[in-house]
């Protein structure tokens, strides 16, 4: 299993991505769910994905390659706008579906796979898209900030509870390691490392992309204070006044 959050805001994007890949309890693996397509000053984008890796894989590598419309091929580097690039990345899923599904299916095997992309083109807005196996897809707004992928349910309250389209960056950040510490705690299928990635709006290049590992002084830092807060709000809250 995996989780993926991707926070749209005012002045930018957040996204974190877990990287543990596991067919059973014997056998786990770190593979980055984390892609970045980038040219500095012209365009950024990034994609995380969700699902079967094999089939991530192949979606991944598709887009790298290009995709040939009968016109052209086309890729994320070419993309005149977000919203082509995520329609690139659906046909790229329903591509990889109408060459592998047939077989998953006759293994009895699910073709799972969901994907975010986020990011902006110089002269255009800044977008984060949700893609699911159909190869349809949804867009983040300022009424709903924040898409979710792979195990949702466990780092989900925190961010229905706290974050808003006006959160600065830096406090999204600090959300959605609360987050991803809520999900590691309660699913063993979701593993670090894990990858961050912060871009500003209308500066066309990643602004903080780093690896954190369990040892990463920050991170305990929040794994403890927050489980430190919980305990404290828990305590502070009165007894129920049923008993005799």
């Amino acid at each position: 299993m995996t989780y993926c959050v991707g926070l749209y805001l005012k002045d930018g994007l957040v996204l974190l991505s877990d990287t543990r890949t596991n067919a059973g309890v014997d056998n786990i693996s770190i593979f980055s769910k984390m892609h970045v397509y980038q040219i500095p000053g012209e365009r950024f984008m990034a994609v995380m994905t969700a699902g079967n890796l094999a089939i991530s894989q192949a979606v991944v590598n598709m887009l790298h390659e290009g995709i040939n419309t009968g016109e052209r091929v086309e890729t994320l580097y070419t993309a005149p706008s977000m919203f082509r690039a995520a329609q690139l990345v659906g046909d790229a899923v329903r591509r990889v579906y109408n060459v592998d599904g047939p077989t998953l299916e006759a293994q009895n095997v699910k073709f799972e796979i969901s994907l975010i992309l986020g990011g902006q083109i110089k002269g255009r807005g800044m977008r984060l898209f949700q893609i699911y196996a159909a190869g349809n897809f949804i867009e983040a707004t300022p009424d709903t900030p924040f898409l979710q992928i792979g195990e949702t349910k466990y780092g989900k309250p925190i961010l229905d509870r706290a974050l808003q389209y006006d959160t600065d960056p830096r406090d999204g950040v600090k959300l959605v390691l609360v987050s991803m510490d809520s999900t590691l705690r309660s699913n063993l299928t979701v593993g670090m490392p894990i990858d961050l990635l912060v871009y500003r709006r209308d500066e066309m290049k990643a602004e903080v992309k780093r690896r954190i590992g369990e040892e990463d002084p920050y991170f305990k830092m929040i794994q403890e204070s927050w489980s430190k807060a919980l305990r404290d709000a828990y305590r502070a809250i009165p007894r129920p006044n049923w008993f005799a």
